[in-house]
């Protein structure tokens, strides 16, 4: 999987818009044919990442970069997975 655009994101247990943000980067990605390779961080598991990050979640990183916070904009989305695949 080393073509895939990597997506990390902050999530907490029973945040119904951090399964949102997951289902749209899938959604997206399979719109504009590319790859991601989601990793899911659960900030409750780690009280650094609890204190970082709170109530502040979903909080989405594309290919290392911030990209969003609580909503996922599938637009914004294809773009930056489009220029990451570039």
């Amino acid at each position: 999987m080393s073509d895939a655009v990597p997506i990390v994101i902050y999530t907490r247990t029973g945040c119904h818009l951090c399964d949102e943000a997951e289902a749209t980067v899938r959604e997206v990605a399979d719109e504009v044919a590319v790859t991601v390779d989601i990793d899911l961080v659960n900030v409750d598991s780690d009280e650094e990442l609890r204190e970082k990050y709170g109530e502040r979640v979903p909080y989405v990183y594309v290919d290392g970069r911030p990209a969003f916070k609580f909503r996922v904009d599938a637009d914004r989305l294809g773009e930056k997975l489009t220029a990451a695949r570039e």
